[in-house]
């Protein structure tokens, strides 16, 4: 089950990269938004995994 938890770990900070970036560039507020609400989720989710199945 650690396989899942670090795919959704590494994604989360994938998207974390992605939310730094769009706020570099002055993208839209919609989309950075999205971004670190989705980089939250992966990473509590993957995080919660492996405190449950360690």
């Amino acid at each position: 089950m650690n396989g899942l938890s670090t795919i959704l770990i590494v994604v989360g900070l994938f998207l974390l990269g992605g939310v730094y970036s769009f706020v570099k560039q002055k993208q839209s507020k919609s989309l950075v938004t999205v971004l670190a609400l989705g980089s939250a989720m992966c990473l509590a989710a993957g995080i919660l995994r492996l405190d449950t199945w360690a």
